[in-house]
């Protein structure tokens, strides 16, 4: 139905938007800088990915820093602890490209709910619950993340421009069919 990779990414994207209101995983390596970055290069799509990448992984990094307190599944504690490497390791990748699109340092997707945000409220609740709750809301909230983003990756790669941003996206839905298998497991 949708033969032009950037339609698709587009209809995504304002998916998401309208919804704004274990085996070891090893950390992909960094982007691999080129000449010069102008944010030329970066197209609409790629801007918006690097935004919406940013605020998902920012929010869900309090959650994960709940699951070595909170748990009583050690799968999956070391799971959330995988993770959270990794997406740190994005985080300054995704920040450097932010930084060189000359996106501004607001980023307007920063706490809306949308489809795989984990929000303040889920957080909190998290924190309240122990053992078996707070195993089944972590892997609630990981999956709905994991999946948005592997969607979201998946969407860049097929529609983004700017080649840094594209092979992020590659290695990010890379990581994230690894993370959905161990969850899975």
């Amino acid at each position: 139905m949708f033969a032009n990779p950037r339609l698709l990414l587009a209809c995504a994207v304002t998916a998401v938007l309208a919804g704004c209101g274990t085996p070891p995983v090893t950390v992909p390596p960094p982007v691999p800088a080129t000449s010069a970055p102008t944010s030329a290069a970066f197209g609409g799509t790629d801007r918006s990915w690097l935004e919406i990448n940013i605020a998902m992984d920012e929010e869900l990094l309090p959650l994960l820093d709940l699951a070595a307190t909170r748990g009583d599944d050690t799968a999956l504690q070391q799971l959330a602890d995988q993770v959270k490497v990794v997406i740190d390791e994005e985080l300054g990748t995704l920040r450097q490209l932010h930084a060189d699109a000359g996106l501004p340092a607001e980023n307007p997707h920063k706490g809306m709910p949308m489809p795989g945000m984990v929000t303040p409220s889920q957080v909190a609740e998290a924190g309240r619950q122990r053992g078996a709750d707070f195993d089944e809301t972590l892997r609630d909230c990981l999956r709905a993340h994991l999946e948005q983003s592997r969607q979201l990756a998946g969407s860049e790669r097929t529609a983004g421009s700017e080649p840094r941003t594209v092979a992020l996206a590659d290695r990010i839905f890379t990581s994230r069919e690894e993370f959905l298998k161990s969850l899975d497991s």
